[in-house]
């Protein structure tokens, strides 16, 4: 299994966000105080995005090199731009399926790629 850490200011709002594009919950427990260890993944799929608090030496607003994949991209970029998030252009090249990048509240820059059923 891997995990991938994405540091954020407010992991419920985070985690929020990634519920609605589909993450599900897989583990959310304070291991300590003021230590939240927090995890979701994709139904049915081994990869994690673990939520971490952003601190100095971890700051948020990083390009995370996370892509996520879907079947409709102009369905995903309308989509994500509702939900509050600073959507990029929706790349329409003849050579590569469609994609577009977004960044979260914290600045965090994530990819969707369009991907055949």
């Amino acid at each position: 299994m891997i995990t991938v850490a994405v540091p954020v200011t407010d992991q419920d709002r985070s985690k929020a966000l990634l519920e609605q594009l589909g993450l599900e919950t897989r583990f959310d427990a304070e291991l300590q105080p003021g230590f939240r260890w927090l995890e979701l993944g994709m139904a049915g799929a081994e990869t994690t995005l673990s939520l971490v608090q952003a601190r100095p030496d971890l700051p948020a607003g990083i390009d995370t090199g996370i892509r996520l994949a879907t079947t409709d991209a102009r369905a995903a970029h309308a989509a994500i731009g509702e939900l509050g998030c600073t959507v990029g252009e929706l790349l329409d090249w003849e050579t590569a399926p469609l994609m577009f990048s977004f960044a979260d509240p914290d600045g965090n820059r994530f990819y969707v790629t369009q991907v055949d059923k």
